[in-house]
């Protein structure tokens, strides 16, 4: 399967043991074992990487491994946020990583062309049907 794993360890028991589990992570089909997370699974697999910070595109990974950080955060079966270090795999699991998000304004917008109030906002938006606010 691959060769980042620990086979034999004298506490958690030889891998021998555990039932294969297939998952998709990416659109690429893998295989962890039973009792993995899926961090501990993505990693055996070579997989490092978990996805970028939302804004700035940088590279995120496995950091505390015991829920505290949140910078494993992927979507798994299209459920946003779960954190990879403390979610058991599961026999045909759906992982994504985390993508770069779309910024909400233009990255050339002044702070002062943006509405101060929800009045300003309504206000701007009057003119354009499709972007009215419904109240």
């Amino acid at each position: 399967m691959n060769n980042n794993r620990i086979v034999k360890h004298p506490v958690l028991g030889d891998l021998e043991n555990k039932k294969p589990i297939t998952f998709t992570y990416d659109q690429k089909i893998l295989q962890g074992y039973e009792g993995d997370t899926i961090a501990s699974a993505l990693l055996a697999n070579g997989i490092r990487l978990l996805r970028v910070h939302e804004e700035s595109g940088t590279p995120r990974g496995i950091y505390c491994n015991i829920g505290h950080c949140y910078e494993c955060r992927m979507k798994v079966n299209q459920t946003s946020g779960v954190r990879a270090c403390l979610t058991e795999l599961v026999e045909d699991m759906m992982i994504e990583s985390g993508k770069m998000q779309a910024l909400p304004f233009p990255q050339n917008m002044n702070a002062e062309d943006l509405p101060r109030t929800y009045a300003e906002f309504a206000k701007k938006c009057a003119g354009k049907k499709e972007d009215a606010p419904h109240v």
